[in-house]
């Protein structure tokens, strides 16, 4: 189970950073996703610095300190229960896998944080 937490929690880290930092560029993508679904423009770096910290949080829960990882795997299932909420609530669902796609790496890597 420990190689499943570290290839599992890695992908949830590079996922959350990637998307942190198009959320930081302000990447077209994004500006066009956050429109569609009715997130205002001045959000979108406050969302990126959530994604940053859960990133960073599932990082340190790596290197030994757990209850920091588990706090931020369930900040980032947060945030994308959140974002699949806007989605549905826009109905914008051509999109919404995405935000599915991140709920379910930052779900598996608090799963696998608690079990470990």
């Amino acid at each position: 189970m420990e190689i499943t937490y570290l290839v599992v929690t890695c992908a949830a880290v590079l996922a959350n950073a990637g998307i942190a930092a198009a959320d930081f560029a302000k990447a077209p993508f994004v500006l066009a996703s956050s429109q569609a679904v009715g997130v205002p423009a001045a959000w979108i770096p406050s969302l990126g610095l959530l994604k940053a910290a859960g990133a960073a949080g599932l990082l340190l829960g790596l290197l030994g300190l757990r209850p920091l990882g588990i706090a931020a795997g369930i900040g980032l299932v947060l945030l994308y229960v959140g974002a699949l909420a806007f989605h549905v609530r826009a109905q914008v669902l051509r999109t919404v896998a995405a935000p599915g796609l991140f709920l379910a790496l930052a779900a598996a890597a608090l799963s696998l944080a608690v079990l470990r």
